[in-house]
């Protein structure tokens, strides 16, 4: 599932405990993700499920549930 991958990828990227990553977490402020981070994300992300993550949407996507409808809705 999407959702569950992403959630392995943050907890391994930000090197927190997976159950600390939930669906509702907001990367920034929750979880502490930087801007640094997040281009990290992006790239783990796009290498995982072959999509490209722009700058606006990395911009617009506040909660790993974001996140993962996105990558969802998107990928090949």
């Amino acid at each position: 599932m999407v959702l569950e991958k992403i959630i392995d990828i943050i907890s391994e990227q930000l090197e927190l405990d997976k159950s600390v990553v939930k669906e509702n977490s907001t990367l920034e402020e929750d979880l502490g993700a930087g801007s640094l981070d997040m281009i990290d994300l992006a790239m783990s992300i796009e290498d995982e499920f072959g999509i490209e993550l722009s700058d606006d949407v990395i911009d617009k996507v506040k909660t790993v549930g974001d996140l993962a409808k996105y990558v969802a809705a998107n990928k090949k």
